[in-house]
């Protein structure tokens, strides 16, 4: 069966009660810290963090009245701490907390997607060892071009997956920054050592400058690598929806036991998970522009950008989560048929040769724009069908061919073990880590 997509992990880390819980971790390694460096009592913060909670239906009652979400939460924080509530969010503006809070909700979304692209990762290697001398034909222009084997196939698919792990990576660093500097930046209230000592708790680092809000520029690289990762699986999608279809019938995602594909027609077989994947990356993709216009806001800090990072944080990494699991699943249960790669590699009876014996005529001495000239007339004889013999046939009968080259040297040109003498070395370049 086709697994539904059940990871309450998303659901749980983007739900408004787990936004509350990351605040209330920012707002207690804040009191911890002001007590150490001496500007709360000490144990004023050992109250904080024993007793600091909120309620959320407490929070969306002040918000309703106040319309301001953090002012609430800290409002019913505040109430559960009593009279050492006057140390909490001491020195702090909204977005201290919240910037700071969304760096470690954004880092942890992030290690959700770099395990499911490990475990990605390591089935496209299953697959590209399994094939790696899988002969098919490679094609350039949705046209046959040269033999190459599945598996380099699946090994460029790792390479390119990999890079956007690497990217990931590279974003959940620059993502996770902290910034406690205030109302502007300027650090007018609490000093950068509050900061640095918060993120030291947090596993933060401190953002060099801000203003009251942490600059989007690293969201959007955040957003901007999902996005490539989601093209990349894309690609893989619109690769075995090419070779399923039925003219090709190369490989096939699963069907499962039960599956329909049609209400009318019950042959059809329709690669319904990799359109599916298709569709998702085209949504992922659209929300970059977004992300790149959140850069720019007015002087200080507007607020235009939250309404929509309420949306496009959670909604693209769980889709890009999906993807990466829904990816997992087709691979590992992706039929593949080398005996129709077969055929279709000998379909055109020898022609994706051709590159081979242009380069034999020209080594002994042939013009190369008439070796050209000649070897492409003798395969189009055979594409357009005025010729049913095999190429290698066909070229013996050409007198400037036989001329050149004997009988038994023409034979060899129609080897495919040039076409995989260097799939090793690739392999080793791809799969060296």
């Amino acid at each position: 069966m086709i697994p539904r997509y059940t990871r309450s992990q998303f659901k749980a880390l983007w739900s408004q009660e787990n936004r509350y819980k990351t605040w209330l971790a920012v707002e207690n390694a804040v009191a911890q810290a002001e007590a150490e460096l001496g500007i709360i009592p000490m144990s004023s913060a050992e109250k904080i963090l024993k007793n600091a909670s909120f309620n959320a239906t407490r929070i969306e009652e002040l918000e309703e009245r106040q319309q301001h979400d953090v002012i609430a939460f800290v409002t019913s924080v505040d109430e559960s701490v009593g009279e050492e509530g006057r140390y909490v969010h001491f020195g702090l503006t909204s977005y201290d907390v919240v910037d700071t809070g969304l760096a470690l909700l954004l880092r942890e979304a992030g290690e959700e997607i770099l395990a499911g692209l490990k475990d990605l990762l390591a089935v496209i290697r299953e697959r590209a060892e399994e094939h790696r001398v899988t002969l098919t034909i490679g094609r350039t222009h949705g046209i046959h071009a040269e033999p190459i084997t599945f598996g380099l196939k699946c090994a460029l698919w790792y390479a390119e997956l990999q890079r956007g792990e690497k990217r990931l990576k590279t974003a959940m660093e620059e993502i996770s920054v902290g910034k406690l500097s205030g109302a502007v930046g300027n650090f007018a209230h609490l000093s950068p050592a509050v900061e640095k000592r918060v993120c030291e708790l947090l596993g933060l680092t401190p953002e060099a400058v801000a203003t009251q809000v942490v600059s989007r520029d690293r969201h959007a690289a955040y957003l901007s690598a999902l996005a490539l990762i989601a093209a990349a699986i894309e690609k893989i999608a619109l690769e075995i929806r090419h070779l399923q279809r039925t003219e090709v019938r190369e490989v096939q995602e699963p069907f499962s036991e039960g599956q329909k594909g049609s209400s009318a027609m019950p042959h059809k077989r329709n690669p319904v998970l990799c359109e599916n994947l298709a569709g998702l990356s085209r949504y992922v993709r659209s929300q970059l522009p977004a992300a790149f216009e959140n850069i720019l806001l007015w002087h200080e800090r507007d607020i235009s950008h939250s309404s929509v990072e309420r949306m496009i944080f959670p909604d693209v990494t769980t889709t890009v989560d999906f993807m990466v699991h829904r990816m997992h699943f087709v691979l590992k249960n992706l039929r593949v048929f080398p005996e129709r790669m077969r055929e279709n590699l000998e379909s055109l009876k020898g022609i994706v040769f051709s590159q081979k014996v242009l380069l034999a005529l020209t080594d002994r001495g042939m013009n190369r724009n008439e070796a050209y000239e000649l070897v492409q007339q003798a395969a189009f004889e055979l594409w357009d069908g005025t010729e049913k013999l095999h190429f290698r046939d066909l070229l013996k009968k050409y007198p400037k061919v036989s001329r050149l080259l004997k009988e038994d040297e023409i034979d060899k040109i129609f080897d495919y073990e040039p076409f995989l003498k260097h799939i090793g070395e690739i392999y080793e370049r791809v799969f060296k880590n």
